[in-house]
């Protein structure tokens, strides 16, 4: 039996007085993220949190001191950032994924080198973050303490390599996958996903938001385009075969008033906190491909009256989150099967907290609070977070 999570404690308060925690965000000073951190941290009435700038940690110039809890937030959103990690000048582009995952998980070891030298505390523990960056990495270790994932001939350290189109298919082939997503290994906010449909020799199908140019470059567009010729499909996957593929079954989901819907669940400090439904017509819920956020209370109305469990549904995002323990607070993408009674995880997103606007679930210890707020709240409780031999996960899917 799952443990009994119904009944959560209320929302603790921020540290006060001598227990005000020397806050530090690394992130890109300005963006919205900061900024909303920087909100909810007045909101807690904590004095500013002291700001490290990526471009410092890339240029070997972060410092940190004794007593500082230091959070990681997302390098991107700046050009030059990304020209650091990537060696791309335009933003758009969809190459160069394994350089940016080589070069930002080797910053972010050196900075958790750095932070705990100085006996600063690291609120996102770098391991983490490269198994979290690494899609096949990520389904692996979920995959192995039971938390259901979708079927995937890549997932996990022995995974085999994908050079190219003809390894795609005959992988697919090999896992008896007639339809998959194929993603490019680091990649985040769908960029450079493939939702591909084969039908037989030669009929191919291709869902993405790719954009293939004249010169063979990819590029990531707001529109979900249709491809229908297995040489383009092939020519968009051969481009990202060199940064790390992996495929996964394309599942299923439930339906909401004629849309495709799946849940981001936000886990702070192992109890979840958020949940924002996203609904799309494309095989992509994303918002900014044209997704919509969805109406919670209908969502939980077709859950309990397919005889599903909307309680059921936080707790496996719960154990997911608990696969990452160091890392105070990640994003969980939540597929339910059409039935609405089970579930897999897709994704376990280590910067999955940017929901302005959304306020926690009652009785879960963020009621009235956004993400940021929070993470702020759930400091007291880090410490404690549970955990344990044998994941129950497995009975819950």
């Amino acid at each position: 039996m799952a443990p009994d999570r119904s009944a959560a404690p209320p929302p603790p308060s921020a540290p006060r007085g001598d227990a005000d925690p020397k806050l530090v965000v690394v992130g890109i000073p300005g963006n919205r993220r900061v900024s909303l951190f920087q909100d909810a941290v007045r909101a807690a009435g904590l004095p500013p949190a002291r700001e490290v700038s990526w471009r410092d940690v890339l240029g070997d110039r972060a410092e940190f001191a004794a007593g500082e809890t230091v959070r990681l937030d997302s390098p991107g959103e700046d050009p030059e950032v990304d020209r650091l990690l990537r060696d791309m000048d335009d933003p758009t582009r969809v190459e160069g994924t394994g350089r940016w995952y080589e070069r930002f998980t080797a910053a972010a070891a050196g900075l958790g080198r750095a932070a705990s030298a100085a006996g600063a505390e690291l609120l996102d523990d770098p391991g983490e973050l490269a198994v979290l960056f690494d899609k096949r990495l990520c389904h692996g270790v979920l995959d192995a303490a039971g938390v259901r994932v979708p079927v995937s001939p890549t997932s996990g350290a022995g995974r085999p390599a994908v050079s190219g189109w003809d390894d795609v298919r005959a992988l697919m082939d090999g896992a008896g996958l007639r339809r998959a997503f194929v993603k490019i290994a680091h990649g985040s906010s769908a960029s450079g996903v493939l939702a591909v449909e084969r039908a037989g020799p030669g009929r191919v199908r291709a869902l993405t938001s790719v954009e293939r140019d004249d010169a063979g470059r990819l590029f990531n567009s707001l529109r979900v385009r249709d491809y229908t010729s297995e040489r383009d499909v092939a020519a968009i996957i051969d481009t990202l075969a060199p940064d790390g593929l992996h495929i996964e079954q394309w599942v299923p989901k439930g339906v909401m008033d004629g849309r495709s819907a799946d849940l981001r669940v936000v886990v702070v400090a192992g109890r979840a906190t958020h949940v924002v439904v996203r609904t799309s017509r494309s095989p992509m819920t994303n918002l900014h491909l044209g997704g919509k956020r969805g109406d919670l209370d209908a969502a939980r109305a077709v859950i309990e009256a397919s005889g599903g469990s909307f309680f059921t549904a936080l707790t496996l995002s719960e154990w997911a989150a608990d696969c990452f323990p160091g890392t105070h607070c990640v994003g969980v993408d939540l597929l339910p099967a059409p039935s609405w009674r089970r579930y897999a995880i897709a994704e376990v997103n280590a910067f999955g907290d940017l929901l302005p606007g959304l306020t926690g679930l009652p009785g879960r210890g963020a009621e009235g609070l956004d993400t940021y707020e929070a993470q702020l709240a759930a400091l007291p409780r880090r410490a404690t977070r549970r955990t344990t031999e044998e994941p129950v996960c497995r009975h819950l899917t």
